[in-house]
């Protein structure tokens, strides 16, 4: 505390209540194609529902490894961090005028991207499924509602009528635009609203036919925008405007799939944004911004607006005033393409999009997904340099891998030699764990059965493992190593391939009949004797050192004294007395003394903690001897003599 220099009384408060903080161990990392989503932003995503509305649904020609190793993770755990990569043949949907495809690939860039002026909307993200698009937009009272000065003949069962005058161009008539309904008929014959497919200077053809009891001949009818019904009403003065003296401000957007690959159903509507305003200054009742290319760029998960088609941008709330328009625009989105597929995306894509997990200070990770084998590259390159470049720098977090398809598919008497050569291209490390291959599972979503890789279900184990018991158990074994969805493994390895598999760091996934699917192995690829060869002891290590490690930041600038030590064997000593009474260590020594922190090392502003751990060790082989003896003999004659 400060010295005193004058009477007084001086109150201080020191906390010495800090302890080893839990840390997360069930966090998933994965890098690939998708078909949809942000790229290079790493997303959250808690289960597949939230997967499949985040990046959507898997393509049987883009991405079905890459997705079902998310899926399978996350029917085990419920933290996924995925990273959508994207090459250069990716592009972005735009508005029909335009006349050449954009990149935009995520929310950081839709600022700094080149437009023409007729980019008017482009989809979210970059992707073939953008083309499924349309944005509607009604700008004005005439927009929604329009009365025509002209009349219609038409007869039931018909989709087709007849106009007396030409309803496709204004100048006192209703200007008709294909997509937009007509309304006509009464409560006599019963009213009808008809969607326009095409137009000329005569006729008029609708969607569906006119189901009226009886034919109408140079009937008043009125036409209206297509989505008039999804509002309240026709677009008007917004309150915020009102109140700044501008008038006319609001306008409507609808995002609709038109062409049905997105939900399903043609025409079926994704978004409805109503009373949106034009004025760059505008604000809701609750003081969030109301102008229209905010909004959207806020709210939409399917399009970016631009300030086009009329809607004079930096238009205040004061100067606002009523369009004239009587044209609802309807702008279906074209040129978006996807990115090259999974099996021959180029190897850089993929590992820049692994780059995203690097740093610990970014984001916090526990278990890496490889998904796919390789890309374009020698298949086990990104194995390689996820354990390189991430693993081995980060030192908190585990690969697992899986070979290739074509090692273990389709590949009968050279899956295990071929799965040996694949491991054996693998830097030896204690942060990365290697399976024995493939699944067959069930698509739900193109109801076909697929060969998926299994490294997201042994990461899958891991987070089990951790909710069960702790991070420390092996996910390994008829306990805990249960494989989940499958129908059956295209390499089902014997006995005889187990024991070579296994000396070799593959640990083997096995179908015991009764017994289900199993991991039957839990060794790191760490090459040596030594208990970071298995992957509970790594993990132990990876929550002792992480928790412990935060906890002695703390310590950072304090005096290299005494009682520093000694605060900081109190707070080491408790948190790993828990860790072996959950049975993830035997013993234990903390030394924090002057025998490490010497004269010497406090002069170099230093400070030494020495922890020494007895890890527990996973069973891995059984041996049951049978001894049969006469019965004249006495059991304590020959206990332990075999």
């Amino acid at each position: 505390m400060a010295f005193q220099v004058s009477p007084g009384v001086n109150v201080s408060e020191i906390d010495l209540s800090t302890i080893v903080p839990a840390v997360s161990t069930t966090e998933g990392a994965l890098a690939g194609v998708f078909k949809w989503g942000p790229v290079d932003q790493r997303v959250l995503v808690d289960s597949e529902e939230t997967l499949v509305s985040r990046f959507y649904k898997p393509d049987g020609n883009l991405n079905p490894e890459t997705f079902f190793t998310a899926a399978n993770f996350l029917a085990y755990g419920n933290k996924l961090y995925v990273n959508r990569v994207v090459d250069a043949a990716a592009k972005n949907a735009v508005s029909n005028g335009s006349s050449a495809a954009v990149v935009v690939k995520n929310d950081d860039f839709i600022d700094s991207v080149s437009l023409t002026s007729n980019d008017h909307f482009v989809a979210r993200f970059p992707g073939a499924l953008g083309n499924s698009l349309q944005v509607s937009v009604c700008r004005s009272a005439n927009d929604y509602l329009e009365a025509s000065t002209g009349t219609l003949t038409i007869t039931s069962g018909s989709n087709t009528a007849t106009t007396s005058q030409n309803e496709t161009v204004s100048g006192g008539t209703s200007l008709v635009n294909i997509g937009d309904k007509i309304k006509f008929g009464n409560s006599t014959v019963g009213i009808a609203y008809l969607e326009v497919t095409a137009a000329n200077s005569t006729t008029l053809s609708f969607k569906s036919a006119y189901t009226g009891a009886v034919d109408l001949s140079t009937v008043a009818f009125s036409r209206y925008w297509k989505y008039w019904d999804q509002v309240r009403a026709a677009p008007g003065t917004s309150t915020y405007v009102n109140n700044k003296g501008g008038a006319g401000d609001e306008i409507h957007v609808v995002v609709a799939d038109e062409d049905g690959d997105i939900t399903g159903t043609k025409g079926q509507i994704l978004e409805v944004y109503e009373g949106l305003s034009r004025a760059t200054d505008a604000k809701t009742e609750s003081g969030e911004t109301n102008w229209w290319i905010d909004v959207i760029k806020q709210r939409s998960s399917w399009v970016y607006a631009k300030n086009a088609y009329g809607l004079a941008a930096n238009t205040t709330a004061a100067a606002s005033s009523a369009l004239t328009t009587d044209n609802a625009i309807y702008d279906s989105l074209k040129l978006g393409v996807d990115s090259t597929a999974e099996g021959s995306i180029a190897l850089a894509t993929l590992t820049a999009g692994y780059d995203f997990f690097k740093s610990a200070e970014d984001v916090d990770i526990s278990l890496i997904l490889q998904g796919k084998a390789a890309g374009s590259g020698a298949k086990a390159n990104l194995a390689k340099y996820i354990i390189d470049n991430i693993c081995e720098s980060r030192k908190d977090c585990v690969l697992f891998a899986s070979p290739d398809y074509a090692d273990v598919v389709n590949n009968i008497g050279s899956e295990r030699d071929d799965i040996i050569t694949y491991r054996n291209a693998l830097t030896n490390t204690s942060y990365a764990m290697l399976d024995s291959g493939y699944k067959y599972a069930y698509d739900k979503y193109n109801d076909v059965y697929r060969y998926v890789p299994l490294n997201g279900d042994m990461a899958g184990l891991a987070v089990r493992s951790d909710e069960l018991r702790d991070a420390w158990f092996s996910p390994a074994g008829y306990n805990r190593g249960g494989i989940k969805n499958l129908v059956k493994l295209p390499f089902n390895p014997k006995q005889a391939d187990r024991d070579i598999l296994y000396q070799n760091d593959i640990n083997p996934v096995v179908t015991f009949p009764g017994q289900g699917t199993i991991l039957f192995g839990d060794k790191t690829l760490l090459g040596k004797p030594s208990a970071f060869d298995r992957i509970n002891v790594r993990r132990l290590f990876i929550v002792l050192e992480k928790a412990i490690s935060t906890a002695a930041k703390f310590t950072l600038f304090e005096f290299n004294d005494g009682f520093t030590r000694s605060q900081f064997r109190n707070l080491v000593e408790p948190f790993l007395r828990d860790i072996q009474g959950r049975r993830g260590i035997t013993d234990f020594k903390v030394v924090c003394d002057e025998t490490n922190n010497t004269g010497e090392v406090i002069d170099r502003n230093e400070f030494v903690g020495d922890i020494y751990i007895k890890p527990s060790r996973s069973i891995n082989f059984i041996q049951l001897n049978f001894v049969a003896v006469r019965s004249g003999v006495e059991f304590s004659e020959i206990v332990g003599q075999f």
